[in-house]
């Protein structure tokens, strides 16, 4: 995440625009009350501008540009810089109180996996944060985690105040807002998603953009967000407004069935459940939306029907399980998870069919 504020000099203190002006009196050997009088303006005026009390308005660096022939670009220039430096110190003061809340955050790991500067300066950590989640202050940052907290479907005990699933969140709705998206359209999303099915096959490099680009012609943005420190979530769906829904996924157990599935649990609360709730997603399933999506996911990975007949008549081994993945079109770690997920294949067998994944520096910014 680039900044070119950043880039650019701030000094810690701009003396008053008054200073200079009562320089350039002093070099001309003239006094503040001939000042006032060529201007027009009261002794009182000018003399609260050269001590900082009174500001230079447009109005009167025009008459100072006449008066003393420096143009009124340089005056409001200077009045704005010290304006400025007198605000910033007193963000600096306020952001200062908040530098133990700043440490509750993962902060190497959101630098190294999200590009989140780290200054070594605590006042300026607590200003990168609040840059990086779009809010002026504390406050409004931990009213902005209120709101998700309020919206949250997740097991008990989940909370959406956790500063690392909070920067997950936000990495997720940064990437979702720069991908440009048609409306959102329930039956073109439910064909982008049998689209989709298809790319299981793949590796990431493949199955990523297009994902992405089916599922952005039907108002849905997919993001793969890599998990940082403290963050252990399989996948969360939102709406960032009432036409564009966000899927956001994780790379938590680094297999193929774990992350389609996951991909398309979301997808079906998408598509099933309210544009006001905001579902973050772990292990259990706990309540009925959650059972839910599992159901839409499952199903539309192996179709029910062709699942019963494959698990009652086939022995289930490496070659069988291999030649159904062909038969339906996935890959064979999406039929391996789903048996070991039902317990009829143990957790130790025939994982050596599942693909592993892992984020490309391209994924990570997808």
């Amino acid at each position: 995440m680039t900044d070119p504020v950043r880039n650019e000099y701030a000094p810690d203190f701009v003396s008053p625009p008054g200073a200079t002006l009562a320089e350039i009196l002093g070099e001309r050997g003239m006094t503040q009350a001939d000042l006032a009088e060529r201007m027009g303006r009261p002794k009182k005026t000018i003399s609260e501008i050269v001590t900082g009390k009174a500001a230079i308005t447009p109005e009167t660096a025009l008459q100072l540009e006449r008066v003393l022939g420096i143009s009124a670009t340089f005056w409001n220039a200077r009045e704005s810089n010290y304006r400025e430096s007198l605000a910033r110190a007193e963000e600096n003061a306020q952001l200062a109180k908040y530098t133990l809340w700043v440490r509750s955050f993962p902060l190497a790991s959101m630098s190294r996996v999200y590009g989140v500067p780290q200054s070594r300066d605590p006042v300026d950590r607590v200003r990168e944060v609040l840059g990086f989640f779009g809010v002026a202050s504390v406050e409004q940052w931990k009213n902005l985690v209120d709101s998700q907290q309020a919206r949250l479907r997740a097991p008990n005990g989940l909370r959406a105040k956790t500063p690392a699933l909070a920067a997950w969140l936000r990495q997720g709705e940064i990437l979702g807002q720069q991908k440009s998206c048609v409306s959102y359209n329930p039956e073109v999303f439910r064909s982008a998603l049998t689209e989709a099915r298809t790319q299981t096959r793949e590796g990431p490099e493949v199955f990523c953009p297009v994902v992405q680009d089916v599922c952005a012609r039907s108002g849905v943005a997919v993001a793969f967000v890599p998990e940082i420190s403290g963050v252990h979530v399989s996948g969360a769906a939102r709406w960032l407004s009432s036409t564009k829904a966000l899927i956001q996924l994780s790379l938590r157990y680094r297999t193929d069935d774990q992350l389609w599935f996951s991909f398309f649990h979301e997808a079906g609360h998408v598509l099933l459940h309210g544009k006001r709730q905001l579902f973050v997603d772990v292990d259990s399933s706990e309540t009925p939306e959650e059972r839910e999506a599992d159901r839409f996911a499952a199903d539309l990975l192996i179709h029910p029907e062709r699942y019963a007949a494959f698990r009652s008549e086939a022995s289930l081994t490496k070659a069988s399980i291999t030649r159904f993945a062909k038969t339906i079109g996935v890959a064979p770690g999406i039929v391996v998870g789903r048996l070991q997920h039902d317990h009829l294949l143990p957790f130790s067998h025939c994982n050596e069919l599942k693909r592993r994944l892992e984020w490309t520096a391209k994924d990570k910014s997808s």
